[in-house]
């Protein structure tokens, strides 16, 4: 196997790495799309919107044109194996945004949290509850039953689907080209999804390590924070629910000091260690190398944001 000796990593697996950004830029583009007509002006003219029409234009062009070079390099590694595990990769990206309830943009809102909710953020060993089913076939598309309504289990697939999913297959497949065998592969996989969350979970909590939101700022309503904080307090939902036209009409001031009063940022922090501990826990069954400490201070560095 030919391999490129700066980096000592195969030819094969850099390109996967390259499919796997543009797959990723190619759903950020996507999502860039905006919604020129609401259900109430559904058939009015646009023609005054021409300037916001060609933006959607380049959007989905844009977008489907990095989306079919990704598809059209998988096919040059010529591994059906792989090919499947990234195809079904793109379809949880796409599935991700059909969770849970949204507004008028496309834009995600938090599904008001059920009284027999499972509380599992506070269990740093409980992420086996958390299986959707990728646990024995992660090509198969995710079980979601039971799931929108219980807080973390929600914020998991949402983020599973919305870019765990795509890293953690990346790793497995790259474990894959190597060679490895296929009990490593299935580590990879998780290494790459346990990862992604944890990150996830950092970004999460960055709005709320403010004392006060700066003035016009938003951020997401189904971050980790938020999400506990409805379970802890769901007399906080009536605020959400004035955003089911547009979240725009959501007092994010109020929520976020509901988030710094309540339990939502510290629950988070178990959330974003429980998946640090998970995938350390991968690494380490690794042999030492200079890739695997190198991760293993991502991990480390994450902690300390």
């Amino acid at each position: 196997m030919e391999q490129d000796k700066s980096a000592g990593v195969l030819h094969s697996q850099r390109a996967l790495a390259e499919v796997t950004e543009m797959i990723r830029t190619s759903h950020l583009v996507h999502q860039g799309m905006l919604n020129l007509q609401s259900f109430d002006n559904a058939g009015n003219d646009l023609s005054g919107d021409s300037d916001m029409i060609f933006g959607n234009k380049i959007a989905l062009l844009g977008g489907d044109y990095l989306l079919a070079n990704a598809c059209q390099q998988v096919a040059t590694l010529r591994n059906q194996d792989l090919n499947m595990l990234i195809s079904s990769a793109f379809r949880d990206l796409a599935e991700s945004n059909f969770i849970g309830e949204r507004d008028e943009q496309n834009n995600p809102l938090p599904t008001k949290p059920s009284a027999h909710a499972k509380e599992l953020a506070t269990d740093v060993n409980s992420l086996d509850d958390l299986g959707f089913g990728d646990l024995e076939d992660n090509t198969e598309p995710m079980k979601i039953d039971g799931v929108v309504g219980s807080p973390e289990k929600e914020w998991s697939l949402r983020h599973v689907l919305g870019g765990g999913s795509l890293l953690g297959k990346s790793c497995q497949g790259a474990l894959m080209l190597g060679g490895h065998p296929e009990s490593l592969q299935k580590q990879g996989y998780l290494f790459g999804k346990h990862l992604s969350l944890a990150w996830q979970a950092c970004i999460d909590m960055q709005p709320f390590l403010l004392p006060k939101l700066p003035m016009g700022a938003q951020f997401s309503l189904v971050s980790a924070p938020v999400l506990f904080q409805l379970e802890h307090d769901s007399a906080l939902y009536e605020e959400i629910e004035k955003g089911r036209k547009s979240v725009d009409n959501i007092d994010y001031t109020k929520v976020h000091q509901a988030v710094l009063d309540g339990p939502g940022l510290e629950k988070t922090k178990i959330l974003q260690r429980k998946h640090s501990l998970a995938a350390m826990k991968v690494l380490n069954e690794l042999p030492a190398t200079d890739a695997r400490r190198a991760l293993q201070n991502i991990i480390l560095a994450m902690q300390e944001l």
